[in-house]
């Protein structure tokens, strides 16, 4: 057996070190351009600025690329020949049909979690409505948008199925910038949590088909409330029975 000489081995350590040490960086810069689209820092149109995360981040650009390249392919970022990378622009018929993705993958979501809903599970979603509420009567988006992403993470971590979490999860990425325009009035805020609220009380009654219609009956209501805020009229508009809306 031929041994790889002292050298080699060394540099070819150096190289698996190098090549880790980039990954995880891309993976911190990934998060932080995530964050800042979810917070609204960067907007659809903008450009990622390489120079301005190499100094907030106190690295190289070689990882900032990376993470850019992770991003166009999750639908996030896209490409601009001569120009760089910019955060992507959906138009309205891509979104359009992510909504009714998303209401199916949340329907089966809600009737995976219904059978297997813990009391510490219920009870957090309880308190996130909560809370939610107390945002509304605080005439804030900027707390209750946080809050709305956590109600909807939880709801598919605890459904039980990674697979549909992931899915669903890089739906919610590229619809983000669009979702914000569906929440920004109170009565709009309103609608939102009492629907959030019919979906918890179908869980705490274990009742799998109603956790699965509430659930569906929200994305879609989402879907209404966009169109609503762009002066445009959902033709496939799903009838909703009238439930009680929270108290302002």
């Amino acid at each position: 057996m031929v041994m790889a000489a002292p050298n080699t081995a060394h540099k070819n350590h150096k190289k698996e070190l190098e090549f880790l040490r980039t990954q995880s960086l891309a993976s911190v810069v990934q998060h932080e351009i995530e964050r800042m689209i979810l917070s609204s820092e960067l907007s659809a149109g903008e450009p990622v600025n390489e120079n301005m995360l190499a100094t907030r981040l106190s690295i190289s650009r070689g990882p900032i690329r990376e993470a850019c390249r992770k991003l166009e392919q999750a639908g996030l970022l896209q490409f601009h020949v001569n120009r760089g990378m910019f955060v992507r622009e959906l138009d309205l018929e891509e979104v359009l049909h992510l909504y009714e993705i998303r209401a199916c993958l949340s329907e089966l979501a809600g009737k995976l979690l219904a059978k297997k809903l813990s009391a510490k599970t219920l009870r957090h979603l309880t308190e996130l409505v909560d809370r939610m509420a107390d945002a509304i009567k605080a005439n804030g988006l900027e707390a209750y948008y946080p809050l709305n992403l956590e109600f909807h993470k939880a709801l598919m971590e605890g459904a039980g199925n990674p697979r549909l979490a992931a899915i669903y999860s890089g739906m919610d990425k590229e619809l983000h910038l669009f979702r914000r325009h569906s929440l920004e009035s109170i009565p709009e805020l309103m609608e939102s949590n009492t629907e959030h609220r019919a979906i918890v009380d179908a869980l705490s009654a274990a009742n799998a088909e109603q956790a699965g219609l509430a659930m569906k009956q929200h994305i879609l209501g989402g879907r209404r409330r966009l169109l609503r805020s762009i002066g445009q009229t959902d033709h496939h508009e799903t009838t909703i029975p009238a439930q009680k809306k929270e108290e302002p």
